[in-house]
């Protein structure tokens, strides 16, 4: 699940898009069960859900579940629950104890569906002050919970904010998501959709952003965004060259006694390096 970028929800009830997902070039696939549903539908999307999670069994599958709150909740998690699924995305996550409870779900029908124990990982979405205040507890929770997702137009309407092009009202929400994500130990968040779909270059200045305050992707909601933000969390060729000649100038420092060398004018220690064998590792590129 480590290098995860495009995160992208398909609509529970719409059966064409669900067959056409399997040929979309997305990271993570997100049937979604919560928003894209309306409550007269939500027992057809978990059985078009389940037989497209057959369908596309070679993809890394989510799927997104009401909140715990929501009175679909359980008949959700106990539709959709399978082998072919990697994980359950958890909107509205508030508390640790939201999550625990589910972990506790989630446990009790792996046994009883003969599933291998801990197979099924859980993202919650960060959509509240409640819940951002919590975001270490949540991330802390369950070691099931292998990073979280951050829903931004739900969150400015909890705090009254107006969401605006530059993003500013988010900022401290982002940064403390990408904080309370590190100290837990788990992965780097995704970041919240960008719902004008056809401004791409909106959508190029905000992935850009949220790459360089630490996130490692984002949610998408059509596959003309996916490109485009993979393009983003890439490392470019010119970052994985200088990276390769970082890591062999370190390695020959090594080598003769010294863990700190300059190169190019500027000092490289060990947090350097290891940035720039991250950066190898997303390329795909062995280093030692």
């Amino acid at each position: 699940m480590n290098g995860s970028r495009t995160w992208m929800f398909v609509p529970g009830s719409d059966e064409k898009k669900l067959q056409k997902a399997g040929s979309l070039s997305a990271d993570v696939l997100i049937y979604d069960l919560e928003d894209a549903v309306s409550p007269d539908e939500k027992e057809m999307a978990r059985s078009r859900v389940r037989k497209a999670i057959d369908l596309h069994g070679d993809k890394v599958n989510f799927v997104r579940i009401n909140s715990y709150h929501s009175p679909y909740f359980y008949e959700d998690l106990t539709n959709v629950l399978s082998t072919g699924i990697s994980g359950i995305v958890l909107p509205k996550a508030e508390t640790c104890e939201q999550i625990v409870f589910l972990d506790r779900i989630i446990s009790e029908l792996e046994t009883k569906r003969n599933m291998d124990s801990n197979q099924i990982k859980i993202v919650p979405i960060i959509e509240s002050a409640l819940g951002l205040h919590h975001a270490f507890e949540i991330a802390s929770a369950s070691p099931r919970v292998i990073r979280m997702a951050f829903g931004s137009m739900d969150f400015a309407l909890d705090i009254q904010a107006e969401l605006t092009k530059s993003g500013m009202e988010l900022l401290y929400a982002r940064s403390h998501l990408v904080i309370a994500s590190k100290a837990a130990g788990i992965e780097a968040p995704i970041d919240t959709v960008y719902v004008d779909i056809k401004d791409s270059d909106g959508l190029l200045k905000e992935t850009t952003l949220i790459k360089q305050l630490g996130f490692q992707g984002k949610l998408i909601i059509h596959p003309d965004q996916i490109e485009l933000v993979n393009q983003v969390f890439a490392p470019t060729k010119e970052e994985i060259e200088e990276a390769e000649r970082l890591v062999k100038a370190f390695e020959r420092s090594l080598v003769n006694g010294s863990g700190v060398l300059q190169l190019d004018g500027k000092m490289v220690d060990l947090p350097i390096v290891d940035r720039a064998r991250r950066i190898l590792q997303s390329a795909g590129v062995h280093s030692s």
